[in-house]
Parts: C-alpha cells; sequence; structure tokens
C-alpha cells in the first residue's frame, strides 16, 4: 500500500531513475541533428482555349468539370487541388449565353468552368482560362513513378435555373510518368460519339518545390513510454540516424528531380519562344543557374572528399566539376554535404518558381500562337502514335485481271497461285493477319511522354487494327497475278511520308493564286439509312478542316428499293443544287480559285455516288472531284458472294418482294450480263477524276463481298472461264483502268489509292443476330470512330 502510494506522490528511488534515464535519452538524442522534411509537387496546369459544338444533340446550358488523380491512388487521398485559376481574356457580357462564374468543388478537388448555353451546330464559345493543379509527391523520393488520371466531364442542364447540372460524358486521359518531369502539349477532348464536340485544351506539366514542411519527432513513442529505456534511448538514436540517412537519400533524389524539371521547362521555353516569334530574354538566368551546384569548397580549392574524410586532391574536385552533370545517374549529388544538398534543393525550387512564373506570364501574352503551334505538332505526331495499330504495305496494281487458263507459256505459275489461293483465302488471310498483329500488341510495353487518350489507350486489345496497301501501278504487264495480295512488301518509314513529300513539292512549285478555295464533302447513307448514318466521319473531317461545307445527303433516304439510276439522279440534283448554292455565297466575298469536291459511302450509297456521277447532270462538276472515301461499298455487286446465310436472304427478299436494287446488286436485273447496271455502271467513267480513293473493307464484314469492297479479284472468279467470269473481269478492269490512268485535270500527278481492311474486335459483338449473320462489323463503320481517326489524321492531306 506504501509502495502503492510512494509510486502516486513521485518518492519512489526507481521513479527519480526514470526519470533521470528519460533525460538522459532525451538529451543524447537531442544530439543528433533533427531530419530536415523537403518535399516536391507535381504542378499541372490545364489552358482551356475555346469549346467547340460538333454534334451535341441537345440544346441547353453546358459546364466542364475538370479533376485530376494519381492512378495508383484513390480517389480521397491522392487527386490534385486546384491551386490558380487565370481568365485570360473577359467574356462577352452583351449576351446572356454564360452567366455565372467559375469555381472550385471542395468536396472531390475539382474545378467548374462557368456556364455557357448551346443554341446550335459548329457553335463556338472562347472560355480562354487556366487552371493549375497542385498534386502531393510526398510518397514518390523525387520523380513520381505513377501516371496522373486527367478526366474532363460534360455536365449539362435543360436550363439555367437548375444549374446543378448532371454529367452527361467524360473523357480521360493519362500523363504517364515520363512526362511529369516537363511537358507542353496540345490535348484535344472529344467526349463520346453521343456528345461529339471539341476543346481546345493544352496541358503544361512540371515539378516545383513544395512550400509546406514538416518535422518529424525526435523520440519514438517507445522511448517516451518509460519501458526500457536505457535501450530505448540507444534504438531511438538508431531510428535517428536510419532517418537521416533516409532522407539524405530521398533529398538527392529531390535535388536530382528539380534539376530536371528545370533544364527541361528552360528547354521548352526556348522552344516555345523560338516557335511563336517571341523571345524571353533568360540569358542572365542561363548563366548563373549552374552556380547552385557548385559545392563551397570549389572557391576555396578543397574538394568534396576532404571536407568528408580529409582525403583526395583538388584536381579530382575540378575535373568533377568541368564535365557535364550526368542526370541519368547521381552518384555527383552524393558526395555533397547534407548542408550543401539542403541549400541546392531550396535554390532550385526557387529557380523553378522563377521559371514557373516566367512562363505562365509569356503563355499569357502568346497563348493563341502557342496553342496553334502545340496543335501543329500534336496533329504532325498522330501517324507515329497510333502506328501500334496500322500496318502499311504496297502492292503492285496489274494492267489486267487474267481469268483461267488462257495463257500458256503461264500455265504452271496460275496452277501454282491457284493451288496457293485455295489454300489461303484472302477473307482468311486478312483475318489472320490482324490477329497476329493484335497478339503482338498484347506484349507491347507502352512507354512514352506523350498523353495517352483512354478512348484508344484504355484497352489496347480492342482498338481496331488497320491495315493499310497503298497500290501502286506495275512496271509491265503481268499475267500471272491473279490478286493485289501478292507481292506484298513492307514498306519502311520514308515511304510513308512520301505522299507528304510529294504534296509538299507540289505546293513549292505551283504558283500561288488569289482568291478563294471551296471545299464540299457529300455523305451518303446505304440501304435504308438515315442522313445522319456518317455524322462520326463528318466529325473527323471537320476537325481536319473546319472550313469544309458538309452534305449529308437526304434525296434517298426511305427511298432506297428503287432503280440505282433513279437514285443517282435524286443524288445528283441534290449535290448539284448545294454546289451552286455554296460557290454563289463564296463568290461574294471574292474569287473563287479553286473547288474540292468530295464524297463519302457507305455500302450501296457508294453505288449511288457512282450513279449520280455517270448523270449528265453532274458532268460539269466532275473536274471539281477530289477525294473518294468508300466505307464497305459492294463496287462490284455481290457476284461471288461467300455467305451463304446472305445469299439465301437476297434470293428470299428477290422472291418476296421483287426489289429491284437487289436484282441489280446481283447481276439478275437483265438475262444478259453485258445488259445489267453494274456491268453499265463499271464502264462509265465515275471514278478517273477523283484524286485520292480510298477503299475502306473488313473481312468481318459478312454483308459486302470482301473482293467486291475492295475493287479486285477473287479465286472463284479468277478460275470461272464461264460467261460470268468473263463479265466480272471486264468490270474489274474497267474499274481498275480508271484508277490506274491520270486524272484529266492534273496529267502529271500520281493519284493515290488505297485499300484499307479494318478488324475490329469481334468480343465486343457478342453472341446475337447482328453478329451471326455478318451484319456486325458492316454497322460498325458507322458506330465506331476510332478506324476513321487512325486512317484520316495519318493522310490528312487527302482530307483538306
Amino acid at each position: 500500500m506504501l509502495r502503492r502510494l510512494g509510486w502516486l506522490i513521485g518518492l519512489s528511488q526507481r521513479s527519480r531513475q526514470t526519470k533521470t534515464l528519460d533525460a538522459e535519452a532525451y538529451v543524447a538524442a537531442s544530439r543528433v541533428r533533427p531530419v530536415l522534411m523537403v518535399d516536391t509537387v507535381q504542378e499541372i496546369a490545364v489552358y482551356i482555349h475555346r469549346f467547340h459544338n460538333l454534334d451535341l444533340f441537345q440544346q441547353g446550358w453546358y459546364q466542364i468539370k475538370i479533376s485530376m488523380r494519381w492512378e495508383d491512388g484513390d480517389n480521397s487521398s491522392s487527386s490534385g487541388i486546384p491551386s490558380r485559376v487565370v481568365q485570360y481574356e473577359a467574356l462577352d457580357s452583351s449576351t446572356n449565353d454564360s452567366p455565372g462564374v467559375w469555381k472550385i468543388d471542395d468536396k472531390d478537388n475539382s474545378f467548374l468552368s462557368q456556364p455557357f448555353r448551346i443554341k446550335y451546330a459548329r457553335q463556338d464559345v472562347r472560355l480562354c482560362m487556366m487552371v493549375s493543379f497542385t498534386m502531393p509527391l510526398e510518397r514518390y523520393e523525387g520523380s513520381a513513378t505513377s501516371a496522373v488520371i486527367l478526366k474532363f466531364e460534360l455536365l449539362y442542364s435543360p436550363i439555367i435555373e437548375s444549374i446543378d447540372a448532371f454529367p452527361a460524358a467524360a473523357h480521360d486521359f493519362r500523363i504517364p510518368p515520363k512526362a511529369l518531369s516537363g511537358l507542353h502539349s496540345y490535348c484535344p477532348v472529344h467526349f463520346d460519339t453521343l456528345h461529339a464536340v471539341l476543346i481546345d485544351v493544352s496541358v503544361h506539366v512540371s515539378v516545383m518545390k513544395s512550400a509546406a514542411y514538416r518535422r518529424p519527432a525526435v523520440l519514438s513513442s517507445d522511448a517516451s513510454s518509460g519501458k526500457n529505456l536505457a535501450s530505448g534511448s540507444v534504438q531511438s538514436s538508431k531510428k535517428a540516424l536510419a532517418q537521416i540517412a533516409s532522407a539524405d537519400k530521398k533529398l538527392v533524389s529531390f535535388v536530382k528531380s528539380l534539376l530536371e524539371a528545370r533544364d527541361t521547362l528552360l528547354e521548352e521555353m526556348q522552344r516555345l519562344s523560338k516557335a511563336v516569334g517571341q523571345t524571353i530574354d533568360l540569358s542572365e538566368f542561363v548563366s548563373t543557374m549552374d552556380n547552385t551546384l557548385l559545392p563551397e569548397s570549389a572557391s576555396t580549392g578543397k574538394s568534396v572528399e576532404d571536407e568528408i574524410s580529409g582525403q583526395g586532391k583538388q584536381q579530382n574536385n575540378l575535373e568533377k566539376l568541368n564535365n557535364p552533370f550526368d542526370l541519368e545517374s547521381d552518384e555527383w549529388l552524393r558526395n555533397f554535404s547534407k548542408e550543401h544538398l539542403s541549400r541546392t534543393f531550396h535554390l532550385l525550387g526557387t529557380e523553378l518558381h522563377h521559371l514557373w512564373n516566367t512562363f505562365l506570364a509569356f503563355h499569357r501574352e502568346n497563348n493563341t500562337k502557342i496553342l496553334e503551334y502545340l496543335r501543329d505538332i500534336w496533329t504532325k505526331d498522330r501517324r507515329a502514335e497510333w502506328s501500334i495499330w496500322m500496318v502499311y504495305s504496297k502492292v503492285e496494281m496489274p494492267h489486267h485481271f487474267i481469268s483461267g487458263m488462257d495463257d500458256t507459256s503461264n500455265h504452271s505459275s496460275h496452277r501454282r497461285a491457284t493451288s496457293v489461293l485455295k489454300l489461303n483465302d484472302p477473307v482468311q488471310v486478312a483475318a489472320t493477319r490482324a490477329d497476329l498483329h493484335r497478339r503482338s500488341i498484347a506484349q507491347m510495353r507502352i512507354n512514352n511522354r506523350a498523353i495517352q487518350d483512354m478512348h484508344i489507350f484504355g484497352d489496347v486489345m480492342r482498338v481496331p487494327i488497320v491495315i493499310i496497301e497503298r497500290v501502286w501501278n506495275a512496271p509491265k504487264r503481268t499475267f500471272s497475278d491473279r490478286t493485289c495480295m501478292r507481292h506484298v512488301d513492307k514498306i519502311d518509314s520514308s515511304l510513308l511520308n512520301e505522299h507528304d513529300d510529294e504534296s509538299g513539292s507540289a505546293k513549292q512549285n505551283t504558283p500561288p493564286h488569289s482568291g478563294r478555295e471551296l471545299k464540299i464533302v457529300v455523305f451518303v447513307h446505304g440501304f435504308q439509312g438515315h442522313h445522319l448514318d456518317l455524322r462520326l466521319i463528318r466529325n473527323q473531317w471537320l476537325m481536319i478542316d473546319p472550313k469544309t461545307e458538309c452534305l449529308m445527303s437526304e434525296a434517298n433516304e426511305q427511298k432506297t428499293h428503287g432503280d440505282f439510276r433513279e437514285m443517282g439522279q435524286r443524288l445528283a440534283h441534290e449535290v448539284v443544287s448545294f454546289v451552286k448554292r455554296k460557290m454563289d455565297k463564296h463568290a461574294k466575298y471574292g474569287r473563287l480559285k479553286n473547288v474540292k469536291l468530295s464524297f463519302v459511302g457507305h455500302s450501296i450509297g457508294n453505288v449511288i455516288i457512282r450513279a449520280a456521277l455517270a448523270d449528265r447532270l453532274m458532268e460539269p462538276y466532275r473536274k471539281y472531284l477530289h477525294t473518294y472515301l468508300s466505307l464497305s461499298g459492294p463496287h462490284l455487286g455481290y457476284l461471288y458472294s461467300s455467305n451463304s446465310l446472305f445469299n439465301s436472304g437476297l434470293w428470299l427478299l428477290k422472291k418476296l418482294k421483287s426489289t429491284q436494287v437487289i436484282h441489280q446488286l446481283t447481276l439478275t436485273d437483265d438475262p444478259d450480263l453485258q445488259n445489267t447496271f453494274f456491268y453499265k455502271l463499271c464502264k462509265q467513267k465515275t471514278l478517273d477524276s477523283f484524286k485520292n480513293i480510298i477503299l475502306l473493307s473488313s473481312p468481318q464484314d459478312g454483308y459486302v463481298p470482301y473482293h467486291s469492297a475492295r475493287m479486285e479479284s477473287c479465286q472463284p472468279a479468277s478460275s470461272d472461264n464461264s460467261k460470268r467470269g468473263v463479265a466480272f473481269l471486264e468490270m474489274l478492269n474497267n474499274c481498275m483502268d480508271q484508277i490506274r490512268g491520270p486524272t484529266p485535270e492534273t496529267p502529271h500527278h500520281q493519284r493515290v489509292f488505297m485499300r484499307c481492311d479494318v478488324n475490329f474486335d469481334t468480343t465486343l459483338y457478342g453472341r446475337n443476330l447482328n453478329s451471326f449473320i455478318g451484319r456486325a462489323a458492316h454497322i460498325e463503320f458507322l458506330e465506331s470512330d476510332i478506324f476513321a481517326r487512325f486512317i484520316m489524321w495519318s493522310f490528312q492531306d487527302l482530307f483538306r
């Protein structure tokens, strides 16, 4: 009892001993220098230039919500915090289309732009603002090892009173770890196919010194608990020493990270200033910036090793200082003292802060020019970035496709080719080739510095594979070639840029003409289609060339059961009326120097286009023809179709409804094959005036014969010596003769002719009727636009 009272009043000898040991432990630990906690942060600035409405279906009020987080963390503890908002230009206050102001949501650390009203298609809303996010780097030593997910959300409200809008669509981007040390990039935001817009955004990334510091506890909880005090004091001292060693290692990483970020930002600023033609005076900064890395001993003649261990020579130290800094290794930084590392960290942080503020001020004055320059760089990089899913090859176009065994000198070679074709069906060969390429993608490790669009990079295995064949004229007549699938060779990157080089040289050789240029694109739907079926292709075309005038043909909507000739006449009248109206409108603002008329068709819409071009009404306008893009069009009808199920359906339609268009597609509209619509259409000059012809096909499409969509021969036709086989090859040769020859308006210009195989991810279809009858891939041309992005952005000159 007395002993317990002694404990309470503090008279116990053991208590006094405990207090003495506790004090001694505190004194011993206090001799160890406290750990200086230094941190860096990720600074990511997002500049929003304008909001362009491409294809929003609903009028109303919209907002843009921006947030970001670390990819390997949860949403609550790893999100970025908006730290700065700059409004570059004052918004138009004369209208009520942009009421309210921007705001920051503290619940999820997101930024919301001011609401703006969308009234019509192709409407521009200038936002001109920048929001800067700060990302914590506490769990990383120096540079981040995780990517950043940048999320854009489109909020919609039908009326301004209920401005607590609901999310309509989202678009995520991934900033890879390599880009976090420094990046300045254009980043277009599109959302999804049901909310097609274009938001011009640029992203600017750097690493900065954190403004917040923390000091760790000197004693551990075990050392202050009064248990095992003698050993606890030693353990706490060891922990403090371990913390110092760990802090030194982190400090080296932080200095290396800031040094890399500083050099990257300085290089990017010099590049941007040169690109926009505005000089940033950084000569004084550049001349003194590396002084922060020189140790104090450099001026006194002592080496770093002499200060630490008393050994070494001055010459060795000076040699190290004269050598360039190796950012890949941090051994040279480990020779610095902790005090010098700490001072270097703070000086580098100050330099980065100065450079970053200088860049933001420079961007504020030249934001439009910088955005245009970054957009040009992004545009040029599309082919390289998306080449993962694209395979390039070249093929020779034979002078004529020869049937059967009429050439005895090449009898044996033809027999070998026929046997190979029997074993290798072109449809199966194309599908296998795409499947092998898709498997190789699964083994790739995508590790670049570019911002990644998660619509594409989110699941690389589900992205369509596009096999592009550039078709060239053969040097002499070839009897043994039965199909352009032979002589397929891989081509290098120089050949991929050949068209760009040709177009560039043509532009240089062509004298400039004063006047305006009118560019018109006509989009024609297929069987029982809608005039908006090809809107995704239209949207991509408008993003490449916003000045293009688009006609979504409605002349044959709900009228695709009749005669192709009548459908062609209706389309011709619609096109001529549209072209005249646009030419008259442009003529009011100056002389028209050039008109480019392009066509895009899906399925039998391609046959309607060719029927319209054959009409006399279109004859004065054929000289304006520019680019023809065919999406799975039956250019040679349905002869030799291998889809037995679809063939049965066609036979049933002919018996029950006696639809004229079905008879023409199957070449049964006349007993004499040479009097059928398709045979006569192939003899008419409907393709020879186009400068560029791109034929899209899919081996998964069971609705249109593979060879018909590609305008090439097939195995059954090559071995068919009947009248049908002869008529088919005559149709094919008539079409290829038009493509092979020079264009009438530019006889010295080499026509661009490409076949593009699109192989979709069939696992998305599931087991349904469309996939069973082969219709799924045929419709996928209308419901997906990723393949169109790949092709159109890789060959932009063809669509300008």
